[in-house]
C-alpha cells in the first residue's frame, strides 16, 4: 500500500479537521494510508553531507507528501530526497509569492491589472497609483494583509504599519467584491465559482462572501487552460478579477486550496479526483 504524508500546522489542522478526515477517508478508499502530520513535529535539514527529515510521528519516509503549509523549502527538501510533493515546489515557491506569480503569468499574455512591485521600506510618500488601490503582501492568502486605501490619510497609515517587506499595489478599476475561483486538478478544470460581497472589498467566502456556481465561456475555459499547460498543478484554485465590461483578469493561484465554495455550490468530490491524480503520479 502506498503511503503519503497531509503536513498541517496545528493550528490549521483544528480549523480544518472535518476536510482532513475527508481527505484521508478519500485516500483509503483508493488503497492509499494518508496519514496527519503536524508541521511543528518535523525537523529537516542537513546532518553529515545528507539531508534529513525527522518527525516524532513517523519514522519511515513516505511515498508522497501533501504539504498543506506555506513552507516551499521544505518541498524542495524532501524532492531531493526522492519523494513525490503535491504541489511541487516549482508550484508551491511561484503560487506562495504574489509578485512572482504575475510576472509568469504575463509571459502568457494573460490581462491583469495595472500591477506595481514594491519593497516596504521603499514606499513613496506620494500615492504611486490613483484612488483608490489596494495594497498586498505577496505572501498573504485568505484575504489577509490586504489593504484597500481611498485616500492620501490610508496611504499614510498604512505607511506606519508592521507590513510585510514584499508588497503588490493594483488598481481597482474591476467589480469590486467579485471574483472568480477555477478549482484545478491536473490538467483538468474541476469547476468555477462566482464569490462576492456586499460589504467587504475582499470576496473571500471565509470573510462573509457568497458563492455561486460559474460557467466558464469558451474564451475564459481557453485562458484558463494557457495557465493550466504552463504549471505542474497537482490541486490548486486560480482567482479572475472582473473587470467592469465583464471580462476576466488575472489575480492569484492559491496553492494550498480549499473546497468549502465548491462543496457549497456543488455535489462534486475534488478530493476523489485529487487522490486519484496523486495515486496514477506515484
Amino acid at each position: 500500500m502506498k503511503t503519503g504524508w497531509l503536513i498541517y500546522e496545528k493550528q490549521d489542522a483544528i480549523d480544518n479537521k472535518a476536510y482532513i478526515d475527508w481527505f484521508i477517508s478519500e485516500a483509503h478508499q483508493q488503497q492509499i494510508r494518508l496519514t496527519l502530520i503536524l508541521r511543528e513535529n518535523i525537523t529537516y535539514g542537513l546532518k553529515d553531507g545528507k539531508r534529513f527529515v525527522q518527525t516524532t510521528e513517523d519514522d519511515a519516509l513516505p511515498d508522497f507528501m501533501i504539504i498543506r503549509t506555506i513552507e516551499p523549502l521544505l518541498t524542495v527538501h524532501v524532492e531531493k530526497m526522492g519523494v513525490h510533493t503535491f504541489n511541487p515546489s516549482t508550484v508551491a515557491t511561484i503560487a506562495n509569492d504574489k509578485a512572482l506569480t504575475h510576472q509568469h503569468i504575463l509571459d502568457l499574455a494573460i490581462p491583469m491589472v495595472h500591477t506595481l512591485f514594491f519593497k516596504k521600506h521603499l514606499l513613496p510618500t506620494t500615492p504611486p497609483l490613483r484612488f483608490p488601490f489596494i495594497v498586498k503582501a505577496t505572501g498573504g492568502r485568505g484575504g489577509q494583509e490586504v489593504y484597500w486605501i481611498d485616500s492620501t490619510a490610508t496611504w499614510h497609515a498604512l505607511r506606519q504599519r508592521d507590513l510585510a517587506t514584499d508588497l503588490v499595489i493594483q488598481e481597482t478599476n474591476v467589480q469590486v467584491g467579485k471574483d472568480i475561483r477555477v478549482f484545478i486538478v491536473g490538467k483538468k478544470v474541476i469547476g468555477a465559482v462566482l464569490r462576492e460581497s456586499k460589504t467587504d472589498y475582499r470576496a473571500n467566502f471565509k470573510l462573509g462572501g457568497q458563492a455561486t456556481w460559474y460557467d466558464l465561456s469558451e474564451s475564459e475555459y481557453e485562458t484558463v487552460m494557457k495557465i493550466v499547460h504552463a504549471f505542474d498543478f497537482g490541486m490548486v484554485g486560480i482567482d479572475f478579477l472582473i473587470g467592469q465590461d465583464g471580462h476576466l483578469y488575472f489575480n492569484e493561484i492559491e496553492d494550498i486550496v480549499g473546497s468549502r465554495t465548491l462543496s457549497h455550490v456543488s455535489d462534486l468530490n475534488i478530493l476523489k479526483e485529487y487522490v486519484t491524480y496523486i495515486k496514477d503520479h506515484i
